[in-house]
């Protein structure tokens, strides 16, 4: 697991190229190392490569949308432990019940860090 001291590895699977590169500016502000895929099938190929601690998954996604990409990281067993963080404009009980964070858009810097920060508070009771 990892310790405040060892960069998260988190996975931004958006087709939007300007909140991709806030949330990769926010998260490498953050200490994370941080990787984008602009589909659902480029994010599928990049977790299963390289699985990360955490994602951050568009639900309205082109072609394999954020929804089917939850369930087939969470039935893999490279990624099946990892948090995963739906991104979207809809807030919705399903959408909160589909992944382990909801991360509703517009968003701002501070929800990212309360993101991380509740991983992080995670991992460390983990261990």
């Amino acid at each position: 697991m990892n310790s405040p001291h060892v960069p998260v590895h988190v996975l931004v699977i958006e087709d939007d190229r300007d909140v991709s590169a806030l949330l990769e500016r926010y998260l490498s502000g953050l200490d994370c190392r941080v990787t984008v895929a602009d589909s659902g099938e480029k994010g599928l190929d990049r977790a299963f490569a390289d699985p990360p601690d955490m994602a951050i998954i568009d639900v309205l996604l082109p072609g394999i949308d954020g929804r089917e990409v939850v369930r087939r990281l969470r039935a893999d067993d490279r990624t099946k432990e990892c948090h995963l963080v739906v991104s979207s404009v809809l807030d919705s009980d399903d959408l909160r019940e589909l992944a382990t964070g909801l991360l509703a858009k517009p968003f701002r810097q501070a929800a990212v860090a309360r993101l991380l920060a509740s991983y992080r508070n995670a991992v460390s009771q983990e261990e």
